[in-house]
């Protein structure tokens, strides 16, 4: 491939399936060389490990003047940038500085505005701005245009509302029963669907509702409720409606987690590359979880490769939910790659500069990666001082009660104390097939468990093998 394409190819790179569908959906290029080009962008964008190089025989021309065309008509149809132009509209309008050309364009969108849109309360809010910068300069015709306006869209507005103030209620249960058990979510799941489908309301309550009947439904793992609604939106997306980057990549995440979930890794994986073609606030999120289901289907090499590719979005971040995350993710990376001692000493090393972060955020996912660095090593006595220094223990027993909880510290550190002659064979086993019988109900847990006792039995051959409930 010759230089002269290498930025176009980079930026095709960056497209979505979804973008690209849409952009042959509303493409009337008289041009059949640009439309061609086109093809080959939406061919290549919607697979991973394949492609095919562009005509560089081709007038080079054609392909700058198509990325043009690509980013005016994304631009056109993205809710993102129509949010961020009413937050520049309402400043100007509330600091007296707003053009003509502006006010132009605002009051064409009032005058041919088609209910629903992604915003539409933080437009309805903006056009309320406006009527009072109309009222007081006494321009009566548009002030009644916009006045009519509002009162046509008072009702959904207040709808709208009314629906926030709900999702919110509904978001604290989900929240309460995924971080902490603590709460029952099953009771919102179908008024979460019937919002989703209402095509009345705005396309925010819409996708928020969406989000949250996710939670519920890994919660509760009732896997059935999502799949129409993934339907539902890939035909939406396609249409370029309710479209930006970032609802497309936390879509591509979404589904990825789902595929993942059923046990689907073919198309985890897929969805979960796609995921991660852009980098928004929550990239690092989702490049920790691509690389844990990479990690479960085997592929260790191509999941530390991932991570490093991130590596600096790690280091820029102030997110440290989200740091700490990756660090434990790249850390078992080091591990499945058989680089123990250079896990070992990342954690080491991330715990000295920022121990205060870790024991806040993710501690148990940090010390679970940290002391299996330790355990592969057979650093028994290693293992039990990072317990003991850090008081692991007790914080344990708090985190049980968790509906996601795994028995990964508290069985480390029993192995480490039996293998230091503190905990009796039979108490060891006893432990793991209590636990065992409790929590393999679940069958997201079962599979769990079964990765946690593979890397325990080379360690503790003896007690593994011998657990009735447990074969590999």
């Amino acid at each position: 491939m010759r230089s002269k394409l290498k930025k176009f190819t980079e930026f095709a790179n960056t497209l979505l399936p979804h973008e690209t569908q849409y952009l042959l959906s509303i493409a009337q290029l008289e041009d059949e060389k640009k439309l061609g080009i086109l093809e080959r962008v939406h061919m290549n964008g919607s697979q991973i490990n394949q492609f095919t190089p562009y005509d560089t025989s081709l007038d080079k021309r054609k392909y700058s003047n198509l990325k043009n065309w690509i980013n005016k008509r994304l631009r056109q149809i993205d809710v993102d940038a129509h949010y961020a132009w009413m937050g520049e509209m309402d400043q100007k309008i509330t600091t007296d500085r707003i053009q003509p050309t502006e006010e132009k364009k605002l009051l064409r969108e009032i005058r041919t505005y088609e209910q629903p849109t992604f915003f539409f309360r933080r437009f309805y809010e903006l056009v309320r701005t406006y009527r009072h910068f109309l009222l007081i300069r006494l321009r009566y015709s548009d002030h009644q245009r916009v006045n009519e306006f509002l009162d046509t869209y008072e009702d959904t507005y207040n709808e709208s509302c009314r629906v926030d103030a709900q999702m919110h209620q509904a978001t604290q249960d989900i929240i309460k029963q995924y971080s902490a058990n603590a709460a029952e979510s099953i009771q919102w799941e179908r008024w979460l669907s019937r919002v989703f489908f209402d095509e009345s309301l705005d396309g925010y309550n819409r996708y928020m509702a969406f989000v949250r009947l996710t939670f519920i439904s890994f919660n509760y793992r009732k896997f059935d409720i999502l799949w129409e609604k993934f339907e539902y939106l890939d035909k939406v997306f396609a249409q370029g409606q309710s479209y930006s980057r970032r609802i497309l990549l936390n879509y591509y995440h979404l589904r990825m987690l789902l595929h993942a979930r059923v046990r689907d890794v073919d198309q985890a994986i897929y969805y979960g590359y796609l995921s991660i073609r852009g980098k928004t606030h929550d990239y690092l999120f989702y490049v920790n979880n691509l690389s844990a289901v990479l990690l479960r289907a085997g592929r260790a090499q191509e999941a530390l490769q991932v991570m490093r590719n991130a590596s600096q979005e790690m280091k820029d971040t102030k997110n440290f939910h989200n740091k700490v995350g990756f660090v434990a993710f790249y850390v078992k990376c080091l591990i499945a790659n058989q680089l123990h001692k250079n896990a070992e000493n990342y954690c080491t090393s991330f715990l000295k500069a920022y121990e205060k972060e870790v024991m806040h955020y993710r501690w148990h996912t940090f010390f679970s990666a940290y002391l299996e660095s330790l355990l592969v090593q057979k650093k028994f006595e290693s293992m039990l001082e990072v317990m003991r220094k850090h008081k692991l223990s007790d914080r344990e027993a708090e985190y049980r009660r968790r509906a996601d909880y795994l028995p990964t510290i508290s069985w480390y550190d029993a192995v480490a104390r039996y293998q230091e002659g503190h905990l009796p064979k039979s108490d060891l086993r006893t432990l793991l097939q209590t636990d065992l019988e409790r929590l393999r109900q679940d069958d997201n847990r079962r599979a769990q468990l079964d990765d946690l006792l593979r890397t325990l039995k080379p360690v503790v051959p003896e007690v593994v093998n011998y657990l009735p409930v447990w074969k590999s």
